[in-house]
């Protein structure tokens, strides 16, 4: 019989809210499940509020049930980043991972690690959404230089990460494993139950836009495209489900300019886990626009239900999405984007879409998360 493994996530999880909790609290079941003794330790204060965008850092679900959390890490309090360190180190933990995003964690991560691996047993595994963020800043190297020096290991979740590790460290073991499947958020429900509980008009067609809001994932795009008189021609209502991480007034703009306020259904709220699954399943498509990216973990809840999608050919997006198979890969151009919703509706595309997406979908499983991880622990 296989040891029990000690297993720490160190990174965001409830009562913290949004993709990074998820995902941390997804992984951390799926060793648990396997038998391990694996837990989280999360943020006290994860960003300060000055630099937090959103109305609130925390949820207002329930916490995930069997999967142990303790509330430890400050991100910027360095005597913090020494106590968590030297409480991990003695703890003597197999396996440390850490959810890598952006590089104002590198300090608090760094650090603590560093103190963790004084220990001479843990192995650190970084789990890598992007080295250097979409919105960059002066020291986003530096920093993240800093992060990758500390750990033994990195998972990068885009083909396009695994190429920029190679500029931080070529020695160092990397492997490359797709974002898994979000598939937390429940089974899906019929198109018409999921439109009468958010009150959308059965008449009209719906397409989706969900995540936090920021520049570089192309909402404008979207708006643009959504003007095109095609598009205004078909019973079309395009859903903006997502709280606003950055000035809205551009996007406001953009729809009473184009007199779209009948057309566009802004949703601007945080998304509840528990809400989710209304707006995926009463869309007929979801669409990314995004002018930069890594990996999405929208991409991954769309998989969840079967949903297609248009996603804009940047970073590492078309990884995922296989062109003219689960969905339209396009330029991020409004004029592309309205041709591909043209060309999905009026050929027809939802149902074969929807049936290659339930195919697509079964390579991202966390069980090849955890095998990857336990590969790397391998090579390092």
């Amino acid at each position: 019989m296989l040891r029990k493994r000690k297993i720490v996530l160190i990174g965001s999880a409830h009562p913290l809210r949004g993709g990074l909790a998820t995902f941390n609290e997804r992984l951390i079941h799926e060793y648990r499940v396997n038998g391990d003794d694996a837990r989280i330790y999360t943020f006290s204060l994860q960003y300060p509020s000055l630099l937090f965008p959103g109305k609130t850092q925390l949820s207002s679900e329930p916490a995930p049930s069997g999967v142990p959390i303790y509330i430890r890490v400050n991100s910027i309090n360095p005597l913090n980043w020494i106590r968590v360190g030297l409480a991990l180190r003695k703890q003597k933990p197999d396996i440390v991972i850490v959810k890598y995003w952006m590089p104002f964690m590198a300090p608090c991560f760094g650090t603590i690690c560093r103190i963790i691996k004084g220990n001479k047993h843990t192995r650190i595994i970084t789990i890598i959404d992007n080295l250097i963020p979409h919105e960059k800043r002066i020291g986003d190297r530096l920093l993240s230089g800093y992060w990758i020096g500390a750990v033994d290991g990195c998972v990068a979740m885009s083909k396009s990460v695994l190429d920029d590790l190679e500029t931080f460290d070529s020695q160092k073991p990397k492997l490359y494993c797709p974002h898994p499947l979000y598939d937390n958020f429940g089974a899906s429900i019929p198109k018409n139950e999921a439109l009468a509980r958010l009150q959308l008009d059965r008449s009209f067609h719906h397409i989706l836009f969900f995540g936090f809001i920021r520049d570089y994932k192309g909402l404008d795009l979207l708006l643009e495209a959504f003007a095109d008189e095609r598009l205004r021609r078909m019973k079309l209502k395009l859903v903006v489900a997502g709280e606003f991480y950055c000035d809205p007034k551009p996007y406001q703009e953009i729809i009473a300019r184009n007199h779209l306020e009948d057309v566009v259904i802004m949703s601007n709220d945080f998304i509840p886990d528990s809400k989710v699954v209304n707006y995926f399943c009463a869309a007929d498509l979801v669409v990314q626009p995004y002018k930069s990216a890594t990996q999405s973990g929208v991409t991954q809840i769309a998989y969840h239900f079967d949903k297609p999608m248009i996603i804009t050919d940047v970073g590492g997006l078309a990884e995922f999405v296989p062109n003219e198979q689960v969905g339209y890969v396009v330029k991020p151009d409004p004029q592309e984007i309205a041709s591909a919703i043209v060309r999905f509706y009026t050929e027809k595309k939802e149902a074969v879409f929807s049936a290659n997406a339930s195919v697509e979908k079964a390579k991202y499983s966390w069980a090849r998360m955890v095998d990857t991880i336990d590969q790397l622990l391998v090579d390092s």
